[in-house]
């Protein structure tokens, strides 16, 4: 389990390098396939967001292989695990003969051995909210889902104006955003930066983020520079398998050393556990809500 919680870890944060990837092969598919071809495609996806996007806007009976990380919707439990973001199988994923193919930015010789193999490439970085987004409609359009997924959109914006209303008006306190820390211990925390969809969502759910102010999705601070930030509220996020929901009290009175922090001083401490909290999916409006009512309960 530590060794699948380290390459889950890993593989987020690869993925978090870059933003809004374009190439030749993603440009393609903003044309929609007949309805016939749609019907008859064959969808492998290693990226765990796009496996989620694909369920909500109805085309899940067309994927036929998933990346190792996806867990979600619980359909995919039935399907062919095909590696993910460091180690993709890439023979079983010619042998399952898809169609379309969504893989990693990153993952370019991947992308070279599909394209040899006249399979289309979904090539995807995350980025923003926006990004989360686009890909949809993007997705929509490849699978001629156009009204699903643009219907998917606006129920998820709507949600979100309904977050930033909710705490409108609302003292918005200084808040740490971990992203990975190793358990038991404060060494290597990683937190959220001034870039992406987690900071983005922070924002939303009226925190400010005490490294707003660093150009990278993710920061690695000292407990210096955490301490000269003073959060008024430390939220961590993190994926199952990463802690066990029976010691997140535990994983919480790690920070007790820290007691000149007002977040520690407070108990505004908070472990939460939950892939959909730190997946760029559909699911990101939930992650939203959630932490709304943490930081402002």
């Amino acid at each position: 389990m530590a060794a699948r919680s380290k390459k889950l870890i890993a593989a987020l944060f690869v993925v978090a390098c870059g933003a809004g990837l374009v190439s030749p092969a993603r440009a393609d598919l903003t044309r929609s396939a007949p309805r016939s071809q749609s019907e008859k495609a064959r969808i492998v996806s290693l990226v765990p967001a796009i496996t989620e996007m694909l369920f909500a806007i109805g085309a899940g009976p067309q994927v036929v292989g998933v990346g190792g990380f996806d867990q979600f919707p619980p359909e995919v439990s039935k399907l062919p695990r095909l590696g993910a973001l460091l180690d993709p199988d890439t023979e079983r994923i010619l042998s399952l003969r898809p169609t379309l193919a969504a893989i990693y930015g990153s993952q370019t010789d991947l992308q070279s051995q599909l394209e040899r193999a006249g399979i289309r490439a979904y090539v995807y970085r995350h980025g923003g909210i926006e990004t989360i987004y686009r890909t949809m409609r993007e997705l929509g359009a490849a699978t001629s889902r156009a009204s699903q997924a643009e219907r998917l959109v606006r129920d998820l914006q709507s949600r979100v104006d309904a977050v930033r209303a909710r705490v409108r008006g609302r003292a918005k306190p200084k808040v740490l955003l971990v992203l990975s820390r190793q358990p038991g211990t404060l060494r290597e925390i990683y937190v959220s930066g001034g870039v992406g969809f987690l900071h983005e969502m922070l924002e939303i759910a009226g925190g400010r983020n005490v490294f707003a102010d660093v150009a990278r999705e993710s920061a690695q601070p000292s407990q210096e520079a955490i301490l000269a930030r003073a959060p008024d509220v430390i939220v961590e996020v993190h994926a199952e398998g990463m802690f066990k929901t029976s010691s997140v009290d535990r994983e919480k009175a790690v920070w007790a050393p820290l007691s000149s922090l007002p977040a520690v001083r407070n108990k505004r401490v908070h472990v939460l556990i939950g892939q959909y909290l730190v997946v760029p999916g559909p699911r990101f409006a939930a992650a939203a809500e959630t932490l709304a009512r943490t930081i402002h309960p």
